[in-house]
């Protein structure tokens, strides 16, 4: 199984980055745009899971205690290196506990945090190829003005198992877990 555990997106905000994406993309910009259905901010990629380390991690992200999390959403930019167009998420102080709690509780697991900075955002679309840096700075081009979004309040994180194809991927919800006060 490859998992990895995610905020999922407000309805409102996938809305707004549905009339975003829209507005930008075209069939002829040689990109990947991704569904709505797939967008979420990536806390931790956990990669492949073994059946045996299934359950510990499920018990390991329930005992995660902490407070929902107010969401709000940033401009939208590439990962040059990467090839990705991208619509940026503000890390605030509580945001970034979550995301380090998070961690913590599946390093237990046998799972090794990312060594780059966490930046957290939703992919929108993927360059494909050679020309991709070229693609994107075309895309980046058309944004003639950052959109705002609407702020929100995540109050569960949720783990995904994730499923390659060459359609591109496919995500599905493997549990759910409630971020609250107590």
């Amino acid at each position: 199984m490859r998992l990895f555990v995610a905020i999922p997106m407000a309805a409102a905000v996938l809305d707004e980055l549905s009339a975003v994406s829209a507005r930008l993309k075209s069939s002829a910009d040689g990109l990947r745009w991704t569904e709505p259905a797939s967008w979420h901010i990536t806390l931790q990629f956990l990669g492949n899971t073994t059946e045996e380390q299934y359950p510990r991690l499920v018990a390991r992200l329930g005992a995660v205690r902490f407070p929902p999390v107010p969401i709000q959403m940033e401009g939208l930019g590439c990962f040059d290196r990467a090839g990705i167009f991208y619509a940026g998420v503000g890390l605030t102080p509580a945001f970034a506990t979550l995301q380090q709690r998070i961690t913590a509780a599946t390093s237990l697991c046998g799972f090794v945090p990312e060594a780059r900075p966490y930046r957290p955002h939703i992919t929108l679309a993927c360059g494909k190829g050679q020309g991709r840096g070229r693609e994107l700075r075309a895309l980046e081009a058309k944004v003639r003005r950052q959109p705002s979004f609407t702020p929100f309040i995540a109050r569960e994180f949720l783990l995904y198992e994730s499923h390659l194809s060459p359609a591109g991927s496919r995500y599905e919800v493997r549990n759910r877990f409630s971020l609250s006060e107590a």
